[in-house]
């Protein structure tokens, strides 16, 4: 019996809240990444989302607060008052606020005002390239019961010791890991990076906490951001890869391109996943 109760215990461990369905389209959280639109304040950005189509949002550190305080920065050190006004600000608009990234702690003091930072908003997760780090984020991870996904940039040849791009080692460094810790899977970097967004998922079966969900020209680089369905990256069969995985993340629309008029091919992006059979 007691073998029975531990098993039990652990599985509670790792039921983290869910997204509300309220905020989800066609079975799938979509919405935006703010810093599609990082020449615009965290407002605005709540604003074009919004304009999109989308419901959910994923903040990043370092965007000015609105027009009238372009001094206020937001990130995880945002006083009470700040974070209020943000969240009056989503409610305004009917947008839900999932993620935060990418972002890095220099040490576990910091994480956990990242963590309570989230906790705060009522976060699904955190988005981060702090693979190194863990053995500090995981106990993190179970005592706040908020997801971690870690993102991937591009390959860098000039820095072998940049790993995270490569989905292989994403499964090594969480390999009997709490299952809240994996990865936010970067479409658009793989293409640029030369690799196959559907093979990458499907390496990281079970793995997959988000997506900054991307459609590329072509593969490597002088490629640009397109509309979903409209690049090489085979969209369509990401999601339904993802859908096959029971994937309950969000999928936030990083769009980095025409980033002063962003939002009609975001738009765009919102529909194609609302529409996608």
């Amino acid at each position: 019996m007691a073998a029975i109760a531990a098993l039990l215990l652990v599985a509670s461990t790792v039921r983290a809240e869910k997204i509300p369905d309220e905020f989800k389209q066609n079975g799938f959280a979509i919405g935006c990444q703010a810093y599609s639109f990082n020449r615009f304040t965290v407002f605005e950005a709540i604003e074009k989302t919004a304009e999109t189509g989308g419901k959910v949002i994923e903040f990043y550190p370092g965007q000015k607060l609105s027009k009238e305080e372009p001094k206020v920065l937001w990130n995880h050190n945002a006083p009470s008052e700040v974070i209020a006004k943000v969240e009056a600000k989503l409610k305004q608009h009917g947008i839900k606020a999932v993620n935060y990234g990418v972002v890095g702690g220099k040490d576990e003091a910091e994480w956990r005002k990242i963590f309570e930072f989230a906790k705060r908003l009522g976060l699904y997760g955190v988005t981060t390239e702090d693979a190194t780090k863990l053995d500090m984020i995981e106990p993190l991870v179970k005592e706040f019961d908020i997801r971690v996904g870690i993102h991937n940039h591009p390959r860098r040849i000039d820095n072998p010791n940049y790993r995270v791009w490569d989905p292989h080692y994403i499964v090594e460094v969480t390999k009997g890991r709490d299952a809240r810790i994996g990865a936010c899977a970067d479409t658009g970097h793989w293409q640029t990076t030369g690799l196959d967004p559907l093979y990458c998922v499907k390496v990281l079966k079970g793995r997959v906490i988000s997506s900054h969900l991307k459609d590329k020209t072509e593969f490597g680089n002088g490629q640009h951001d397109v509309p979903y369905g409209t690049g090489v990256g085979r969209m369509g069969k990401v999601l339904d890869e993802l859908r096959k995985q029971g994937f309950e993340g969000n999928i936030s629309v990083e769009y980095e391109y025409n980033w002063d008029h962003s939002v009609p091919e975001i738009k765009e992006c919102v529909t194609f996943v609302r529409n996608h059979k």
